[in-house]
């Protein structure tokens, strides 16, 4: 896989995405931000470049692209605005193959379903409260996880317990079938995503991963 020095980075401001933002600029990678509110925006770094635009919009996907080598994406959905999810993954996946961007990865909830999964009661349950409360949405990061399938880019969709919101980190767990605990570590998913930049073991794959 080729070396990888300058990312795009979707949903870099949320609950999780500042955590990987962080870990991005402390290892020394040059970022492309994508955000509606830029003016809201208050780290200043000369390794973070800001596009302002929207995700579900290809112009900003594609000015976001250019020039990256890979592409992040911790994107939450915005309340009471049409689904973000598969729009975002669509319009990533053109401005890869326009750019020749080789690698994307993004998270999602433990929701979503593949053809390998064993989920247990736990994982089922949650899957169906997800459904129930959040139809649209539920559907909508489904149907992602099908675009990507579709595809023929290199994806890692990583499946995600409740995030909690810390800097400490601990023993994490990946499985291809069924979520391992009911948390993750900010930090330790941070961790992780970024690790997977260098990594092809879950490539085409969408593992769960939880702290211990």
């Amino acid at each position: 896989m080729k070396h990888i020095s300058k990312v795009a980075v979707l949903g870099g401001t949320g609950k999780s995405g500042k955590y990987l933002v962080k870990l991005l600029l402390n290892q020394g990678f040059h970022l492309k931000l994508l955000l509606r509110n830029p003016e809201n925006f208050q780290i200043k770094s000369p390794l973070i470049e800001v596009v302002k635009g929207d995700a579900r919009a290809y112009e900003s996907v594609q000015l976001l692209a250019d020039g990256c080598q890979a592409i992040l994406s911790m994107l939450g959905q915005p309340k009471g605005e049409p689904t973000i999810y598969s729009q975002a993954t669509e319009n990533v996946i053109h401005a890869m193959k326009h750019f020749g961007i080789e690698r994307y990865i993004l998270t999602t909830g433990l929701n979503v379903d593949t053809p390998f999964d064993k989920k247990g009661i736990k994982t089922k349950m949650a899957t169906e409260w997800m459904y129930e409360h959040y139809p649209k949405t539920t559907l909508d990061k489904q149907y992602e996880f099908e675009v990507l399938s579709n595809s023929d880019i290199n994806w890692t969709l990583v499946r995600l317990p409740m995030i909690e919101q810390t800097d400490l980190r601990s023993k994490i767990l990946v499985s291809l079938e069924d979520c391992p605990s009911n948390k993750i570590s900010a930090t330790d998913l941070a961790y992780f995503v970024v690790e997977q930049l260098a990594e092809d073991e879950y490539s085409r794959k969408a593992p769960f991963i939880a702290n211990v």
